[in-house]
């Protein structure tokens, strides 16, 4: 079988090829223009776990109201459903594609669905145990992390020790503030990383960085606010992020110049560095012989 996730396997063409599909689709539709709609983004996003954060936000443009979906395979093996004739199916992006169809819950009939079918890829919250993992995973992409001992006030930071070059990747170091509990270290790790993946740190090309106009501080900080919002809270960790967001909607009416596809794009890529996802998968399929 193979995993829903996109993030981190595009070549060049195949993204650009998916940045024009969504620019196009956000244009078209006139969604996301307003706070409110974007935090509404965000929480449907969190919600549907079984998909990477990039195709959670084109289920969201194709079908707004949409509360849960999963391929034909995955109702079939893990629900004992099947689409109904003459289903609706709605597009993915997936590595081996260009694209998956997926079924809305609602387009499906079979066995009786458990109550709250969201929990079935519930990982629960962090623990103490899983953060020398994260830690190890980081080290092998050239991002090392120490311990500090600081004030309550004081979380982390993230920081360039060598810049990547065309040819060769870059080397980051992190601290984290070793007197936070388990929680509180990995919104700190997923922050921190949400920055280098966002390209607040610079291109990088072995790790698929991209190179973006710097924003000012006031909106790299909401960009790496929103994604550490989306890994903690599908990962089963309540962080400040979303207090954060929330005044940021209620001061405001619209978002600017916000990069949907870059914070979608970054959330997925920290999930897929730290080992976190938990994807809808695919019927294998079957090579056409000439």
């Amino acid at each position: 079988m193979s995993s829903g996730h996109q993030t981190d396997l595009f070549g060049d063409e195949d993204e650009q090829a998916a940045r024009s599909l969504l620019d196009q689709l956000l244009e078209d539709s006139k969604l996301y223009k307003t706070s409110k709609d974007y935090f509404e983004l965000l929480e449907f996003t969190k919600r549907l776990r079984n998909f990477a954060p990039f195709n959670a936000m084109l289920l969201h443009v194709q079908k707004p109201g949409l509360t849960y979906a999963a391929s034909a395979h995955d109702w079939l093996v893990r629900f004992g459903r099947k689409p109904k004739e003459n289903a609706r199916p709605l597009l993915i992006l997936w590595p081996f594609g260009p694209v998956a169809l997926v079924y809305d819950v609602q387009d499906t009939e079979g066995k009786e669905l458990p109550q709250d079918v969201d929990t079935f890829f519930a990982r629960g919250a962090i623990t103490a145990e899983q953060i020398p993992g994260f830690i190890e995973k980081m080290q092998r992409r050239n991002i090392t992390c120490a311990n500090f001992d600081g004030g309550v006030a004081k979380a982390g930071s993230i920081c360039v020790v060598k810049a990547a070059t065309p040819k060769e990747g870059g080397c980051y170091s992190m601290q984290v503030n070793r007197n936070h509990g388990a929680a509180v270290q990995f919104v700190t790790i997923a922050h921190e990383l949400a920055h280098l993946f966002l390209g607040h740190l610079g291109p990088d090309k072995m790790l698929n960085i991209p190179a973006r106009p710097r924003p000012d501080h006031a909106q790299e900080e909401l960009e790496a606010e929103s994604v550490a919002y989306l890994v903690c809270a599908r990962n089963g960790v309540e962080s400040k992020s979303k207090t954060y967001l929330t005044d940021f909607v209620k001061a405001n009416t619209t978002i600017g110049n916000f990069d949907l596809y870059q914070i979608m794009r970054a959330a997925g890529q920290i999930e897929t560095l730290l080992g976190l996802t938990s994807h809808t998968t695919y019927q294998k399929r079957q090579s056409v012989k000439r």
